[in-house]
């Protein structure tokens, strides 16, 4: 998934989680779901910093 697509599914997640009306078990599996995408995006997010601060080191150079 990509990190669009996994912040939109994000959207959808708070958007139902704020919305409520849902069983517990479900509210239970759309945070979990939620928890991961954070992580996976929050990774995706430094890895292209790493990548960004090796570029602007290169120039530098």
């Amino acid at each position: 998934m990509s990190y669009a697509e996994s912040m939109k599914r994000l959207e959808e997640i708070v958007a139902a989680l704020e919305a409520g009306g849902t069983e517990l078990d479900e509210t239970l599996k759309l945070f979990e779901e939620g928890s991961k995408l954070l992580k996976e995006c929050k990774n995706e997010l430094t890895e292209a910093e790493g990548n960004v601060e090796k570029l602007r080191l290169e120039d530098v150079e």
